[in-house]
């Protein structure tokens, strides 16, 4: 494959400011989930690679905490600019690794920008309190760094999480060791160097490619790493949450959902068809935040159900460099979890509207292509009602009351986002107040400007938020000093 913006044949680490072979000289390769063409090789990092990039974090944290926030907040803004710069070039990356159509990939671009530099104008603005203690002393509170930071991104969303996590910890003063995943390494890769080009300190910002069972594992228990932040599936959470507590470490988890997107009778029907379209298709609905619930009142779930399925068939699919409306999925083994289900919910007696297929003729024969797939009539108490799928697949579950929606909303052991469509804002704000979920976004699903909100969920889907002020807190410890 011809690359409009090439590649190295090769990738080793990327640490104290510098590229690096592996220690062990092993190496695996990345495909593109479009083509399953080889993109490059990625060095297969151990405990070894591990202990060299922390050892680069420690020294970097010295260097990066002694500049003065103001310091740490211009450099950002350097960053911020740079990905501009390489908008097009990171872009294309994106969705090679991805699969993600290249629209999408240069707007994930231009947020990762305006994360970065949303977070930056706060470097000099955290800020703690003055605690009124009696006549005979002043007491205040400051907040300060952890250290060394560990970072567990997800292929999803490469850039996008790495961005967000890179925001947050240094503008606090932290410095990082980002363990990418295997299937998308490139782009995290080059956040890394552009963070050299932009004035920071080497060993800042540090990336170590691998497994996780191998380069992952390594870094949630180095004794040097102090807080760990992981965007991933449920169980390896759980057991990043297990390994951590053996050396008392805070973590960050985002973890998987299930959300519920809720639709009255009042409700604008086309407006919330078109949104929930969207909320379960986006980036091939490998998203953790889809609506892949759409809860709708019973009297509207046939209208509904029609106008969203004829609006799937119209989706376009295909290699993301085309950019169609969706791309594939990014493997084999994700694809055939997703037939799975498909599977699984017409044998449990959901009725399929439409999709439901792998794509495998012309363009689509060496790819992960499969197509929207609607469900309606289904259960809350079905396998694909209650199981994170993270492909395209849509339930429609139907609801009588206001109470029941609630109900259907709640019975689940995820909570990250979710939705409420109607004209009676009474009903919006107190069906809102009871939605167990860490987002609720009322006549919308999932709109911009990010940066400037928590994000994060309720019960399995995670602990601890991330993105705005509240973001920046999670990678500070409180402090308190007392004066006589």
């Amino acid at each position: 494959m011809t690359q409009l913006y090439p590649m190295q044949e090769k990738y080793g680490h990327f640490y104290g400011g510098e590229w690096h072979a592996p220690v062990n000289g092993r190496y695996f390769d990345e495909y593109n989930p479009s083509t399953g063409a080889k993109l490059a090789s990625f060095a297969r990092g151990d405990e070894d690679d591990v202990n060299l990039a922390v050892q680069s974090a420690v020294e970097g944290y010295k260097a990066w905490y002694a500049l003065d926030g103001a310091t740490r907040g211009r450099t950002l803004m350097k960053l911020a600019q740079l990905l501009r710069d390489n908008k097009e070039a990171l872009a294309y990356w994106e969705s090679v690794d991805t699969g993600k159509p290249l629209a999408i990939a240069t707007h994930e671009v231009l947020g990762c920008a305006t994360t970065i530099e949303y977070t930056a104008g706060m470097a000099d603005k955290i800020f703690g309190t003055v605690i009124p203690d009696g006549n005979n002393s002043l007491s205040f509170t400051t907040r300060e760094p952890y250290g060394v930071t560990a970072h567990i991104t997800p292929w999803n969303g490469p850039l996008t999480i790495a961005s967000r996590g890179l925001a947050s910890a240094l503008a606090a003063g932290n410095s990082m060791v980002i363990k990418v995943a295997e299937h998308t390494n490139i782009t995290t890769l080059e956040l890394a160097r552009l963070c050299m080009e932009a004035g920071m300190p080497a060993g800042v910002v540090n990336v170590v490619t691998g497994y996780g069972n191998e380069a992952g594992s390594a870094l949630v228990n180095h004794p040097d790493v102090r807080k760990i932040a992981f965007t991933g599936s449920v169980q390896t959470g759980q057991n990043i949450m297990k390994a951590a507590a053996e050396r008392i470490v805070p973590v960050l988890l985002e973890l998987g959902g299930k959300s519920p997107n809720i639709v009255f009778e009042d409700a604008d029907l086309q407006a919330a068809a078109i949104a929930s379209l969207r909320g379960f298709v986006l980036n091939s609905g490998q998203v953790c935040a889809a609506g892949t619930r759409l809860l709708a009142q019973r009297s509207i779930v046939d209208e509904l159900a029609a106008t969203i399925g004829t609006a799937a068939k119209q989706v376009k699919i295909g290699d993301g460099l085309d950019n169609p409306t969706i791309g594939p999925v990014i493997s084999e083994k994700q694809l055939q979890r997703i037939q799975h289900y498909i599977q699984v919910g017409q044998d449990e007696g959901a009725e399929l509207v439409c999709g439901g297929n792998r794509l495998t003729d012309g363009a689509y024969a060496n790819g992960f292509f499969v197509e929207p797939t609607v469900f309606k009539n289904v259960s809350n108490a079905m396998t694909i009602a209650r199981e994170e799928i993270f492909g395209p697949v849509l339930s429609i579950i139907p609801f009588d009351t206001e109470e029941e929606a609630i109900a259907l909303a709640n019975e689940t052991e995820f909570g990250l986002v979710s939705a409420v469509w109607t004209t009676n804002i009474h009903r919006a704000l107190r069906v809102a107040k009871r939605i167990e979920a860490g987002q609720v976004y009322i006549n919308d699903y999932l709109p911009r400007g990010s940066e400037s909100r928590p994000f994060g969920g309720y019960k399995k889907s995670g602990i601890g938020r991330e993105g705005g002020v509240d973001g920046i807190y999670e990678f500070t410890q409180l402090k308190s000093i007392v004066i006589k």
